[in-house]
């Protein structure tokens, strides 16, 4: 059987989540590992954005992470928190959240030079957001208690992307649980295994790994 091919890059939030969903349901791909700043031109002309992920079928590409995790989760995994209708509600409202105004302020703070703007600002418009989520939620561990969701999965990579930009700030703020979330999260043997190292795929010796 010939496996659907994923492109990725391990640091990114968005190929991140696709990579841990592929895990959790057991969906196996080829995966080529790539670098954002050499994209292999197989990969753009199938998907013209030039963002990952991208998960090439015989017959469709979904270059989506959204639309990578619907796809994987149509198998209905039993190790994945099935939400009840508040907490869908709550978890699609969080989602748009994090992929619009936490995202946008994200990148302008870790980048703050490419975009020319002061980075403080960005920072504490994330630090809001985090603030807002720590009051909503008290994990245990996983946001909806002892099985990982789909939420958990969406927006922890981006938490931990504000996270890196500056660890020793970020642990001092007063959004405690959204940090022991994190904490967890990347203690993990999902994150773990998501974030396991691969060679660069190499168009000519076409040397794609088996994932997960």
């Amino acid at each position: 059987m010939t496996l659907p091919i994923l492109y990725s890059f391990r640091r990114c939030p968005y190929a991140m989540r696709a990579r841990m969903a592929l895990i959790l349901t057991s969906k196996q791909c080829e995966l080529r590992e790539i670098l954002l700043k050499d994209k292999p031109d197989q990969m753009l002309k199938i998907s013209s954005k030039g963002t990952v992920p991208v998960l090439q079928f015989s017959n469709k590409v979904l270059d989506e992470s959204l639309d990578i995790i619907s796809w994987a989760m149509e198998s209905n995994p039993s190790n994945v928190h099935i939400y009840s209708e508040a907490e869908e509600i709550f978890s699609i409202e969080l989602v748009r959240l994090f992929d619009t105004k936490f995202k946008h302020h994200l990148d302008r703070y870790k980048y703050s030079s490419r975009y020319d703007v002061e980075p403080q600002e960005h920072q504490q418009e994330c630090r809001v957001i985090l603030e807002a989520l720590e009051a909503k939620i008290d994990p245990s561990p996983w946001i909806f208690g002892s099985t990982v969701s789909l939420l958990d999965i969406s927006i922890l990579p981006f938490i931990r992307q504000y996270k890196i930009a500056n660890a020793d700030w970020f642990l001092d703020q007063n959004f405690t649980k959204v940090i022991a979330l994190l904490n967890y999260f990347e203690s993990s043997d999902l994150f773990t295994q998501a974030m396991q190292k691969y060679d660069l795929w190499d168009p000519v010796k076409n040397n794609g790994n088996i994932f997960p």
